[in-house]
Protein backbone atom coordinates (compact mmCIF):
# COMPACT_ATOMS: atom_id res chain seq x y z
CA UNK A 1 0.00 0.00 0.00
CA UNK A 2 1.17 3.55 -0.71
CA UNK A 3 1.89 6.13 1.98
CA UNK A 4 -1.32 8.15 1.35
CA UNK A 5 -3.45 5.00 1.54
CA UNK A 6 -1.76 3.94 4.80
CA UNK A 7 -2.25 7.41 6.27
CA UNK A 8 -5.93 7.32 5.36
CA UNK A 9 -6.45 3.97 7.12
CA UNK A 10 -4.55 5.10 10.21
CA UNK A 11 -6.57 8.30 10.52
CA UNK A 12 -9.90 6.55 9.92
CA UNK A 13 -9.37 3.71 12.39
CA UNK A 14 -6.89 5.42 14.69
CA UNK A 15 -9.37 8.15 15.57
CA UNK A 16 -11.96 5.50 16.41
CA UNK A 17 -9.39 3.70 18.55
CA UNK A 18 -7.96 6.66 20.45
CA UNK A 19 -10.76 9.23 20.15
CA UNK A 20 -13.99 7.17 20.21
CA UNK A 21 -16.08 10.30 20.69
CA UNK A 22 -15.62 10.71 16.91
CA UNK A 23 -17.41 7.52 16.00
CA UNK A 24 -18.13 8.50 12.39
CA UNK A 25 -14.86 9.17 10.63
CA UNK A 26 -14.91 9.16 6.83
CA UNK A 27 -11.96 9.50 4.49
CA UNK A 28 -11.92 9.54 0.68
CA UNK A 29 -11.63 6.13 -1.04
CA UNK A 30 -8.18 7.17 -2.21
CA UNK A 31 -6.81 9.53 0.48
CA UNK A 32 -5.07 12.62 -0.85
CA UNK A 33 -1.47 13.31 0.03
CA UNK A 34 -1.90 16.54 1.94
CA UNK A 35 -0.30 18.13 4.96
CA UNK A 36 -3.29 17.74 7.27
CA UNK A 37 -3.60 14.02 6.57
CA UNK A 38 0.11 13.47 7.16
CA UNK A 39 0.00 15.37 10.44
CA UNK A 40 -2.99 13.40 11.70
CA UNK A 41 -1.38 10.13 10.64
CA UNK A 42 1.86 11.09 12.42
CA UNK A 43 -0.06 11.68 15.65
CA UNK A 44 -1.82 8.32 15.30
CA UNK A 45 1.48 6.53 14.62
CA UNK A 46 3.02 8.06 17.75
CA UNK A 47 0.03 6.98 19.85
CA UNK A 48 0.14 3.47 18.41
CA UNK A 49 3.85 3.26 19.18
CA UNK A 50 3.37 4.50 22.75
CA UNK A 51 0.49 2.12 23.38
CA UNK A 52 2.16 -1.03 22.05
CA UNK A 53 5.33 -0.40 24.04
CA UNK A 54 3.11 0.15 27.06
CA UNK A 55 4.11 3.70 27.93
CA UNK A 56 3.15 4.74 31.48
CA UNK A 57 -0.55 5.54 31.72
CA UNK A 58 -1.59 8.74 33.48
CA UNK A 59 -4.29 8.67 36.10
CA UNK A 60 -6.77 11.48 36.65
CA UNK A 61 -9.44 10.72 39.21
CA UNK A 62 -12.18 12.71 40.92
CA UNK A 63 -11.98 11.45 44.50
CA UNK A 64 -14.92 13.42 45.87
CA UNK A 65 -15.89 16.98 46.68
CA UNK A 66 -17.01 19.18 49.52
CA UNK A 67 -20.63 20.12 50.18
CA UNK A 68 -19.82 23.17 52.21
CA UNK A 69 -16.81 24.97 53.61
CA UNK A 70 -16.50 22.55 56.51
CA UNK A 71 -15.77 19.63 54.19
CA UNK A 72 -13.53 21.74 51.95
CA UNK A 73 -11.46 22.94 54.91
CA UNK A 74 -11.11 19.34 56.11
CA UNK A 75 -9.77 18.36 52.70
CA UNK A 76 -7.30 21.25 52.76
CA UNK A 77 -6.00 19.95 56.09
CA UNK A 78 -5.81 16.38 54.80
CA UNK A 79 -3.89 17.04 51.56
CA UNK A 80 -1.51 19.52 53.24
CA UNK A 81 -0.97 17.33 56.31
CA UNK A 82 -2.33 20.16 58.49
CA UNK A 83 -0.18 22.77 56.77
CA UNK A 84 3.11 20.85 56.83
CA UNK A 85 3.16 20.38 53.04
CA UNK A 86 3.42 23.27 50.61
CA UNK A 87 0.10 24.54 49.23
CA UNK A 88 0.04 26.29 45.87
CA UNK A 89 -2.99 28.24 44.64
CA UNK A 90 -4.21 29.21 41.18
CA UNK A 91 -2.10 32.40 41.24
CA UNK A 92 1.08 30.40 41.81
CA UNK A 93 1.42 31.55 45.44
CA UNK A 94 2.88 28.86 47.72
CA UNK A 95 2.50 28.78 51.49
CA UNK A 96 2.75 26.44 54.46
CA UNK A 97 1.46 26.44 58.02
CA UNK A 98 -1.86 26.55 59.83
CA UNK A 99 -2.22 30.29 59.39
CA UNK A 100 -2.03 29.83 55.62
CA UNK A 101 -4.82 27.25 55.87
CA UNK A 102 -7.06 29.66 57.79
CA UNK A 103 -6.46 32.42 55.22
CA UNK A 104 -7.20 30.02 52.39
CA UNK A 105 -10.50 28.95 53.96
CA UNK A 106 -11.57 32.59 54.36
CA UNK A 107 -10.65 33.37 50.73
CA UNK A 108 -12.80 30.51 49.48
CA UNK A 109 -15.66 31.23 51.86
CA UNK A 110 -16.02 34.92 51.01
CA UNK A 111 -14.43 35.19 47.54
CA UNK A 112 -17.31 35.03 45.08
CA UNK A 113 -20.55 33.40 46.21
CA UNK A 114 -20.58 32.82 49.95
CA UNK A 115 -19.96 29.20 50.97
CA UNK A 116 -21.54 28.16 54.25
CA UNK A 117 -20.14 25.39 56.45
CA UNK A 118 -22.76 23.01 55.06
CA UNK A 119 -24.23 23.34 51.58
CA UNK A 120 -26.88 21.43 49.65
CA UNK A 121 -24.72 21.46 46.53
CA UNK A 122 -21.15 20.42 45.80
CA UNK A 123 -18.95 23.48 46.23
CA UNK A 124 -15.62 21.89 45.29
CA UNK A 125 -14.19 18.88 43.48
CA UNK A 126 -11.19 16.89 44.66
CA UNK A 127 -9.02 15.65 41.80
CA UNK A 128 -5.92 13.47 41.96
CA UNK A 129 -3.36 13.31 39.12
CA UNK A 130 -0.89 10.48 39.42
CA UNK A 131 2.07 8.86 37.66
CA UNK A 132 4.11 5.70 38.33
CA UNK A 133 6.96 5.64 40.85
CA UNK A 134 10.17 7.20 39.60
CA UNK A 135 8.53 10.12 37.78
CA UNK A 136 10.44 13.36 38.25
CA UNK A 137 8.60 15.33 40.94
CA UNK A 138 9.45 18.83 39.70
CA UNK A 139 8.41 18.04 36.12
CA UNK A 140 5.23 16.37 37.37
CA UNK A 141 4.26 19.52 39.25
CA UNK A 142 5.00 21.69 36.21
CA UNK A 143 2.78 19.47 34.07
CA UNK A 144 -0.05 19.69 36.63
CA UNK A 145 0.23 23.50 36.71
CA UNK A 146 -0.14 23.62 32.93
CA UNK A 147 -3.01 21.13 33.06
CA UNK A 148 -4.86 23.25 35.64
CA UNK A 149 -4.39 26.47 33.64
CA UNK A 150 -5.71 24.76 30.51
CA UNK A 151 -8.66 22.87 31.97
CA UNK A 152 -9.66 24.85 35.07
CA UNK A 153 -9.40 28.41 33.83
CA UNK A 154 -11.48 30.84 35.86
CA UNK A 155 -11.77 28.50 38.85
CA UNK A 156 -10.02 28.84 42.18
CA UNK A 157 -7.91 25.81 43.00
CA UNK A 158 -5.11 24.65 45.25
CA UNK A 159 -2.60 21.89 44.57
CA UNK A 160 -0.44 19.83 46.91
CA UNK A 161 2.23 17.36 45.82
CA UNK A 162 2.49 13.99 47.58
CA UNK A 163 5.76 12.14 47.04
CA UNK A 164 5.85 10.11 50.24
CA UNK A 165 3.65 7.30 48.89
CA UNK A 166 4.16 4.67 46.20
CA UNK A 167 3.15 6.73 43.17
CA UNK A 168 3.93 10.46 43.08
CA UNK A 169 0.70 12.41 42.69
CA UNK A 170 -0.81 15.85 43.02
CA UNK A 171 -4.06 16.66 44.81
CA UNK A 172 -6.11 19.42 43.22
CA UNK A 173 -9.05 20.94 45.04
CA UNK A 174 -11.12 23.04 42.63
CA UNK A 175 -13.90 25.43 43.51
CA UNK A 176 -17.00 24.37 41.55
CA UNK A 177 -18.13 27.89 40.71
CA UNK A 178 -15.90 29.94 38.42
CA UNK A 179 -15.33 33.68 38.53
CA UNK A 180 -18.04 34.07 35.88
CA UNK A 181 -20.56 31.94 37.76
CA UNK A 182 -20.17 28.87 35.55
CA UNK A 183 -20.20 25.64 37.52
CA UNK A 184 -17.83 22.72 37.04
CA UNK A 185 -19.60 19.40 36.49
CA UNK A 186 -17.06 16.83 35.25
CA UNK A 187 -18.46 13.88 33.31
CA UNK A 188 -16.81 10.78 31.86
CA UNK A 189 -15.92 12.54 28.61
CA UNK A 190 -14.35 15.39 30.60
CA UNK A 191 -12.27 12.95 32.61
CA UNK A 192 -10.86 11.36 29.48
CA UNK A 193 -10.08 14.80 28.03
CA UNK A 194 -8.34 15.64 31.28
CA UNK A 195 -6.22 12.49 30.95
CA UNK A 196 -5.35 13.44 27.39
CA UNK A 197 -4.37 16.97 28.45
CA UNK A 198 -2.34 15.74 31.41
CA UNK A 199 -0.43 13.24 29.25
CA UNK A 200 0.23 15.95 26.66
CA UNK A 201 1.64 18.32 29.29
CA UNK A 202 3.86 15.55 30.70
CA UNK A 203 5.22 14.72 27.26
CA UNK A 204 5.95 18.43 26.80
CA UNK A 205 8.36 18.15 29.74
CA UNK A 206 9.98 14.99 28.41
CA UNK A 207 8.05 12.49 30.55
CA UNK A 208 6.87 9.39 28.73
CA UNK A 209 3.08 9.27 29.24
CA UNK A 210 -0.01 7.97 27.47
CA UNK A 211 -3.77 8.25 28.12
CA UNK A 212 -5.37 5.46 26.09
CA UNK A 213 -8.63 3.82 27.18
CA UNK A 214 -8.90 0.31 28.60
CA UNK A 215 -10.51 -1.19 25.45
CA UNK A 216 -7.66 0.25 23.38
CA UNK A 217 -5.16 -1.52 25.63
CA UNK A 218 -7.18 -4.75 25.70
CA UNK A 219 -7.86 -4.31 29.41
CA UNK A 220 -11.19 -5.00 31.13
CA UNK A 221 -10.24 -4.32 34.73
CA UNK A 222 -12.98 -2.90 36.94
CA UNK A 223 -11.25 -0.49 39.33
CA UNK A 224 -12.66 -0.50 42.83
CA UNK A 225 -14.09 2.79 44.07
CA UNK A 226 -12.33 4.34 47.06
CA UNK A 227 -15.43 4.07 49.27
CA UNK A 228 -15.75 0.37 48.41
CA UNK A 229 -12.12 -0.26 49.25
CA UNK A 230 -12.45 1.44 52.63
CA UNK A 231 -15.72 -0.37 53.36
CA UNK A 232 -14.12 -3.71 52.48
CA UNK A 233 -11.10 -3.01 54.71
CA UNK A 234 -13.48 -2.20 57.59
CA UNK A 235 -15.63 -5.26 56.93
CA UNK A 236 -18.72 -3.25 55.92
CA UNK A 237 -18.87 -4.25 52.25
CA UNK A 238 -21.54 -6.85 51.52
CA UNK A 239 -21.20 -7.15 47.74
CA UNK A 240 -18.09 -6.70 45.61
CA UNK A 241 -18.25 -5.59 41.95
CA UNK A 242 -17.04 -8.02 39.26
CA UNK A 243 -13.31 -7.94 38.56
CA UNK A 244 -13.92 -7.21 34.85
CA UNK A 245 -16.21 -4.68 33.25
CA UNK A 246 -19.38 -6.19 31.80
CA UNK A 247 -22.38 -4.94 29.84
CA UNK A 248 -23.29 -4.12 26.26
CA UNK A 249 -21.56 -0.74 26.28
CA UNK A 250 -18.25 -2.24 27.35
CA UNK A 251 -18.65 -5.08 24.84
CA UNK A 252 -19.27 -2.57 22.02
CA UNK A 253 -16.19 -0.57 23.02
CA UNK A 254 -14.02 -3.69 23.00
CA UNK A 255 -15.45 -4.74 19.64
CA UNK A 256 -14.73 -1.34 18.11
CA UNK A 257 -11.17 -1.40 19.50
CA UNK A 258 -10.57 -4.90 18.12
CA UNK A 259 -11.88 -3.89 14.71
CA UNK A 260 -9.67 -0.79 14.69
CA UNK A 261 -6.54 -2.71 15.68
CA UNK A 262 -7.20 -5.31 12.99
CA UNK A 263 -7.48 -2.68 10.23
CA UNK A 264 -4.42 -0.81 11.51
CA UNK A 265 -2.33 -3.98 11.66
CA UNK A 266 -3.31 -5.03 8.14
CA UNK A 267 -2.47 -1.60 6.75
CA UNK A 268 0.89 -1.28 8.50
CA UNK A 269 1.91 -4.80 7.48
CA UNK A 270 1.17 -4.01 3.81
CA UNK A 271 2.98 -0.65 3.87
CA UNK A 272 5.82 0.14 1.50
CA UNK A 273 7.68 1.78 4.42
CA UNK A 274 10.03 -0.38 6.52
CA UNK A 275 9.23 1.58 9.69
CA UNK A 276 5.52 0.86 9.23
CA UNK A 277 6.18 -2.86 8.82
CA UNK A 278 8.34 -2.78 11.95
CA UNK A 279 5.51 -1.06 13.82
CA UNK A 280 3.15 -3.77 12.52
CA UNK A 281 5.36 -6.38 14.21
CA UNK A 282 5.04 -4.48 17.49
CA UNK A 283 1.26 -4.22 17.09
CA UNK A 284 1.02 -7.96 16.36
CA UNK A 285 2.97 -8.74 19.52
CA UNK A 286 0.78 -6.35 21.52
CA UNK A 287 -2.57 -7.79 20.37
CA UNK A 288 -1.61 -11.46 20.24
CA UNK A 289 -3.38 -12.06 23.57
CA UNK A 290 -6.54 -10.23 22.50
CA UNK A 291 -8.72 -12.96 20.90
CA UNK A 292 -11.17 -10.50 19.32
CA UNK A 293 -8.39 -8.98 17.22
CA UNK A 294 -7.06 -12.32 16.02
CA UNK A 295 -10.54 -13.40 15.00
CA UNK A 296 -10.91 -10.33 12.79
CA UNK A 297 -7.49 -10.72 11.18
CA UNK A 298 -8.21 -13.98 9.43
CA UNK A 299 -5.96 -17.05 9.13
CA UNK A 300 -3.57 -15.62 6.54
CA UNK A 301 -2.93 -12.44 8.48
CA UNK A 302 -2.45 -14.36 11.73
CA UNK A 303 0.15 -16.61 10.12
CA UNK A 304 1.99 -13.60 8.71
CA UNK A 305 2.04 -11.87 12.09
CA UNK A 306 3.30 -15.00 13.85
CA UNK A 307 6.00 -15.51 11.22
CA UNK A 308 7.21 -11.91 11.64
CA UNK A 309 7.38 -12.43 15.39
CA UNK A 310 9.35 -15.67 14.94
CA UNK A 311 11.87 -13.92 12.68
CA UNK A 312 12.19 -11.06 15.13
CA UNK A 313 13.01 -13.44 17.98
CA UNK A 314 15.71 -15.09 15.84
CA UNK A 315 17.40 -11.81 14.90
CA UNK A 316 19.74 -11.50 17.95
CA UNK A 317 21.04 -15.07 17.51
CA UNK A 318 21.50 -14.60 13.78
CA UNK A 319 23.47 -11.43 14.32
CA UNK A 320 25.72 -13.08 16.87
CA UNK A 321 26.86 -15.72 14.40
CA UNK A 322 26.89 -13.33 11.44
CA UNK A 323 24.34 -15.24 9.40
CA UNK A 324 21.43 -12.85 9.36
CA UNK A 325 19.99 -12.30 5.91
CA UNK A 326 19.58 -8.73 4.55
CA UNK A 327 15.79 -9.16 4.56
CA UNK A 328 15.74 -10.14 8.23
CA UNK A 329 18.06 -7.32 9.18
CA UNK A 330 15.73 -4.84 7.51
Amino acid sequence: MTRPAIDGVLVTWGERLFYPGNRIVRSPPVPRLDTMLRRKAAVIRSRIEATVRRAPQVMVKVTGGGRGMGAIAAHFRYISKHGRLEIEDDRGVTRTGKEALHDLVDQWRYGGSFIDDVSERREAFNIMLSMPAGTNADLLKKAVREFAKAELEGHRYVMVFHGHQGNPHVHLCVRAESSTGKRLNPRKADLHRWRETFAEKLRGWGIDAEASRQPTRGVTRNYEALWRRRAREEGRLRHSPPASKTGSKQANSRSMAAQSWAHILKALAASELAEDRKLADCVAEFVKDVPAVWERLGQEQRERALERQRLQRQMPNDRNVGKASPDIRR
